[in-house]
């Protein structure tokens, strides 16, 4: 079963402009040619005009961090499908941890942007994940299937063709400490198995599910390895050129 791999950045809340020009300068020459992966960035709304234009005729695709389930209206500082569809953006982060953490996204949310994206025909990075409370708990596999169950809630296979999860264990994120690719492994078996539930095993058998919590040039080979990781979601090392093309070609 092939499933071509997915390699995306997350830029969070860093570059400008400027250095997003200067990063997309950089980092073209050095993926020229490579087609075995997909390869997505996902800069701050305010770049996302720069970043479509720097890789025009290129196989490079560019995505939103976020976006509001809303088509227009009076929602001060939001950004709706139509808006990113329009400028040339393809994917778009849905249900980050850091949203959820720091700006009270619930799983109702994540379902609500989800079923927006899917609608507008963008495609959709929905992040899945455990914070270490939970997983010293021993709560992973109630906390993934929770978050999988009412993120996909009310979304048909049909309608959700374009959909990647991205596994994000929290404890993992932005603190040096990666899940074992194993421990990974076991996490996209068990999302694996809930899409199975929600939209048939074949739908499931083509899902790519991603992993992401700090993915370097140094981890990347083995987590690649293990059958069950269809990629990266890559946070602070996508945001040099080197360093994220070194990922990108693992």
């Amino acid at each position: 079963m092939s499933r071509k791999k997915v390699m995306a950045a997350n830029w969070k809340m860093y570059k400008n402009p400027t250095q997003t020009q200067a990063f997309f300068r950089d980092f073209m020459p050095l993926v020229a040619g490579h087609t075995r992966d997909e390869i997505v960035v996902c800069p701050p709304y305010i770049d996302l005009y720069v970043a479509i234009e720097a890789v025009k005729g290129s196989s490079v695709a560019i995505g939103a961090q976020d976006l509001y389930w809303e088509k227009e209206g009076a929602y001060t500082g939001e950004i709706c499908p139509g808006m990113l569809l329009d400028i040339g953006c393809t994917h778009v982060i849905v249900g980050h941890s850091e949203r959820r953490q720091y700006f009270g996204e619930t799983d109702d949310v994540v379902n609500f942007k989800l079923k927006a994206a899917l609608e507008a025909g963008l495609t959709p990075i929905v992040c899945v994940g455990e914070v270490l409370e939970e997983r010293e708990a021993n709560l992973t596999e109630d906390v993934l299937r929770r978050q999988c169950l009412r993120a996909f809630h009310a979304v048909s296979a049909k309608k959700a063709g374009k959909l990647i999860v991205a596994y994000e264990p929290v404890w993992a994120i932005g603190t040096g400490k990666t899940a074992t690719p194993q421990l990974a492994a076991e996490a996209h078996l068990l999302i694996r198995g809930e899409a199975a539930k929600t939209f048939g095993q074949e739908f499931a058998d083509n899902l790519r599910i991603l992993y992401g919590g700090s993915v370097k040039p140094e981890n990347v080979k083995s987590l690649m390895a293990e059958a069950e990781i269809d990629g990266a979601l890559v946070g602070g090392a996508s945001l040099d050129p080197k360093s994220f093309s070194a990922i990108v070609k693992y």
